[in-house]
């Protein structure tokens, strides 16, 4: 799996199920310490159990102690698909051999066929390496240290720090442009790029929350105090900027941008050829004008049907600005009291961010 790219959800809530503060992880650790190996398929649906030949119906609550014991078994344990009891084990697994595996070694290769047979998760303990693998689907993940896992979230919270600081600075600057009526594609393929950077790292984060479980409490809290509105920002971007297709909305185009590869998504012209205008890289320099939904959306107290139906009115931002108290109060949705508030909260935001600029 590349790094790049978001993990599967299938494979985060596996993550989840076997994090520290959990039963299994519990369990697991034992297993490992005592070096016997295990083959552990976590789902009790009919393609499983149709693949189970011999050994122990148990059905009993899952502990860690009992899952250890059971373990040093030769054959697969069952347990329930939430994990909470253990249904069968010292079983032969039969997977399809005609199903494709790079794995070498039985354990795993069984791991791996059972997983993508069935889809269910299948927990592989490497006895000589001390390795735990899972497998879900046709994906796979290694299990790292704990100490590991928690350094390199510290590390990527940094890293999010920064990139979120740069994000910031391209919005103010952008702002700015859109009041002075000075933006180009550049800047706000810029603006997505660096939001789009900070989600990537925030992904990768939550990748580490997951699998720290209940050792990943802090790192959580960081992460929610850093991104609390790095995306809606993105989206909003997209929208005040985006060409969508017949049937698009800046919903897709904005989450489109999520599976681009790091490579893709430095490049500017892509970003602007996706949101509709033309792909060769002078069209960068091209002046562009923003429907207003994000400056808007910084107006105090002004809900989002009214900013639809001032961006359905005047159709960009500067038409917005340049609009008369008389003109705005003719909008649905605003009367003359809320009409002030957002001449004066336009007027302030534009204040601000011009001298925010000059900081």
């Amino acid at each position: 799996m590349r790094e790049d790219m978001p993990m599967d959800e299938e494979i985060l809530k596996a993550l989840r199920m076997v994090a520290p503060g959990t039963m299994i992880y519990d369990a697991l650790e034992m297993i490992l310490r005592a070096r016997t190996g295990a083959l552990i398929v976590v789902g009790d649906t009919q393609q499983v159990l149709d693949l189970v030949n011999g050994g122990f119906k148990i059905d009993a609550e899952m502990h860690p102690s009992s899952l250890y014991e059971l373990a040093k078994m030769d054959g697969a344990i069952i347990l329930s698909s939430d994990g909470r009891r253990i249904l069968y084990a010292n079983t032969h697994l039969t997977p399809d051999p005609m199903i494709p595996s790079q794995e070498s070694g039985t354990r795993h290769r069984t791991a791996e066929r059972v997983a993508k047979q069935t889809g269910q998760l299948v927990i592989s303990i490497s006895q000589r390496r001390n390795v735990i693998s899972l497998y879900q689907g046709n994906s796979r993940y290694t299990l790292r240290d704990i100490n590991v896992i928690l350094a390199k979230a510290n590390q990527a919270l940094s890293t999010l720090e920064k990139y979120k600081t740069v994000f910031q600075q391209s919005l103010t600057n952008l702002t700015a442009l859109e009041f002075e009526e000075l933006a180009t594609l550049s800047d706000v393929a810029s603006c997505i790029q660096r939001a789009q950077m900070v989600n990537r790292i925030r992904r990768e984060i939550e990748r580490y929350i997951a699998e720290l479980g209940s050792e990943g409490r802090l790192v959580r809290m960081q992460l929610v105090e850093l991104v609390s509105d790095i995306e809606e920002e993105g989206l909003l971007v997209v929208k005040d900027y985006c060409r969508p297709k017949d049937g698009e909305t800046a919903e897709d185009i904005w989450e489109s941008f999520g599976e681009w590869s790091s490579e893709d998504l430095l490049d500017l012209s892509l970003i602007a050829r996706r949101l509709g205008y033309a792909a060769h890289m002078n069209n960068l320099d091209t002046p562009v004008t923003p429907r207003a939904y994000r400056v808007l959306a910084k107006v105090p107290r002004l809900p989002l049907p009214v900013i639809e139906n001032l961006v359905q009115r005047f159709a960009n931002l500067p038409a917005i600005v340049q609009a008369s108290l008389e003109d705005l109060d003719s909008v649905e949705g605003i009367g003359e009291v809320r009409a002030r508030a957002i001449k004066e909260g336009l007027r302030r935001l534009r204040e601000q961010v011009l001298l925010d600029r000059q900081l």
